[in-house]
This record gives structure tokens, sequence and C-alpha cells, in this order.
């Protein structure tokens, strides 16, 4: 009895001691950003931007050891296939962020400004998903097979979408509703989010992009979160998963933000691995069951074919 409750004591202040060991690493990795590698708003260098996506990425696996040594290999595993999965659907988000700035016209010297505090908001919003999801998961199990579904049929949905039945940004539903209720300058002032003109407080298109990369990137947890709820249900590693990925996709969309649409057959892999997460689920109703291992494997491979795809493709059309 005082053997397992000694034991369970340890887990616990073990879980906290890494919980705060987590807190601290994005703390300090925020006022890093805020205030030493983007102290002035000004156009970001392709060997400043690929240093820092570097340095996130090697924090990101750095911390997936931590967890492997801390929690063993198995729950290693399942934080890096959680990493690799959100790190590889952030990729579709840089080129939707890539259209909005494109669309209200952020020059690129503002945008790290825009994007940092739009990451800081994703912190938040994915924490309350993600706690909301654990408590609908805990008290209902059936809610994984909701997810699962929804995953599979996303995927085929992502596998057989025609890129030219997209609609323009200006033309989405979401762009229109958010012209009619804000008043919006329509020139840049400077860094400014909100200006007072002529009595009336305006946002600028700074605060309007913020807003529209906010509602996107909720958009895109309802898939993300789904896909990693079912490889894990563990809260520390969808989270800590989640927002390690998070931390660096403001370096990786200034770097990729030019040649992610040029990544032919990422798309395609990416719904491939969704549908497979979708249906692993139902793996053990038909005599076998999916190891972490390979869970990781599959979606290494799959993520290094469609760049390897794509790069030839490149070269193919070049030459």
């Amino acid at each position: 009895m005082n053997l397992g409750f000694l034991k369970e004591t340890h887990a616990v202040l073990s879980q906290n001691m890494m919980w705060s060991i987590f807190g601290v690493a994005v703390v300090v990795l925020l006022a890093l950003d805020l205030f030493l590698f983007n102290r002035k708003n000004e156009e970001p260098h392709f060997w400043h931007t690929f240093w820092m996506c570097v340095f996130y990425i090697v924090i990101a696996i750095i911390f997936g050891f931590f967890v492997m040594y801390e929690e063993g290999a198995d729950k290693g595993m399942l934080y890096f296939t959680g990493y690799l999965l959100e790190k590889s659907l952030s990729l579709d988000n840089i080129f939707v962020m890539s259209v909005i700035f494109s669309a209200i016209g952020v020059p690129s010297k503002y945008q790290h400004r825009v994007l940092f505090w739009g990451i800081l908001g994703a912190l938040v919003m994915r924490g309350v998903m993600i706690f909301l999801g654990e408590a609908l998961v805990s008290r209902f199990h059936w809610v994984l097979y909701v997810f699962s579904v929804f995953l599979v049929y996303t995927g085929a949905h992502m596998l057989f979408e025609k890129e030219e039945n997209r609609k323009p940004f200006k033309e989405s539903r979401l762009y229109k509703t958010m012209s009619k209720i804000f008043h919006v300058t329509h020139e840049i002032r400077g860094e400014h989010f909100v200006v007072k003109e002529n009595g009336v407080w305006h946002i600028t298109p700074l605060l309007f992009a913020l807003f529209i990369i906010e509602t996107m990137d909720v958009i895109f947890a309802f898939d993300s979160i789904p896909a990693i709820f079912l490889i894990t249900q563990d809260v520390f590693i969808v989270y800590t998963s989640n927002i390690f990925a998070i931390l660096g996709l403001r370096a990786l969309y200034f770097l990729l933000a030019a040649i992610v649409n040029k990544f032919y057959y990422l798309k395609p892999a990416l719904s491939i691995i969704l549908i497979f997460i979708g249906l692993k689920i139902f793996a053990p109703h038909f005599g076998f069951e999916i190891q972490t291992w390979q869970s990781l494997t599959f979606t290494m491979l799959m993520l290094t074919g469609g760049i390897l795809l794509s790069v030839f493709k490149q070269k193919e059309q070049q030459s």
C-alpha cells in the first residue's frame, strides 16, 4: 500500500516537473523571439529564418528525448509522431497565411508582428480545445470513433479536392463578414493594430489579418486535434507536441511561404496519413494492433516520400 502510494506520488511529481520545464521553455522561447530574434520591423532574411527554423526544430527534438528519458520510449515516439503530424499539417496553414497577407496587403516587415501575436493566441486556443477534447474523450470514449470518421472524411476530401475549386480569399464568407463588422483602415498605419480616426476607432489591416489568422487556426485545429487524440489521449503529449510545432511556425512561414505550393505531392501524403490515423482505431476489431513505432515510421515515410516526389517533379519541369 505504501509502496503504491510512493510510486503514485513520484509519478505526479514527475509529471508536474515536466509541465514546469515545458512552461519555462515556452516562456523563454517567446521572450527570445520578441526581445532578441525579432526586435525590429524589417524584411526577413533567408539565412536568419533558416537558422531560426533549425533552432526551433532542435529544441523540439531535445524535448522529445527528454520525454523519452522521463516517460519511456513509447511516450517519446508518441510525442514525435504528434509533432511530425502537427508540423506537416502546418504547411497548409502556411499557404493560407500567405494568401491572407497577400490579399490584405500586409508588408513582410510587419508580418512577423502579426504572427507573433497569432502564435500567442494559438497557444491559448489550442490549450482550451485540447483540454475540452480530453474531457470529452475521458467521459465518452465513443467520441474517438467520431474523431476517426471525421478524420477519414477530411483526408479523403483533401485527397480529391481540386485546387481550382478554391475561392479567392477576398470572396470568402469570412473575409466579407469581418469587413462588415469592423471599421477597417485601407492602409497600414505602421506597426499599430488600432488607430483613432475622426473620433472613431478603426482596426488596421494588421489586426484584421490577426483576427482572420486566429480564426483560421481554430478551423485548422478541428483537423489536427482529433488526429493527435487518435494517436494518444495523454494531454501532456498532445499539448506539448502541438505547441512545439506551433512555436516554430513563424520561422517556417518565412522560409517556405514562397515555395510551399510547389510541394505537389505533400498534400496527398498528408491526406493518406490522416486516413491511416483515422482507420487505426478500427485495427483491433480485425485482430491486429498498430504499434507506436509503426505509426511514427509510416508518418515519416509518407512525408519524406511526398517531399522527394515533389522535388523530382520540380526538377523535371525545369529540365
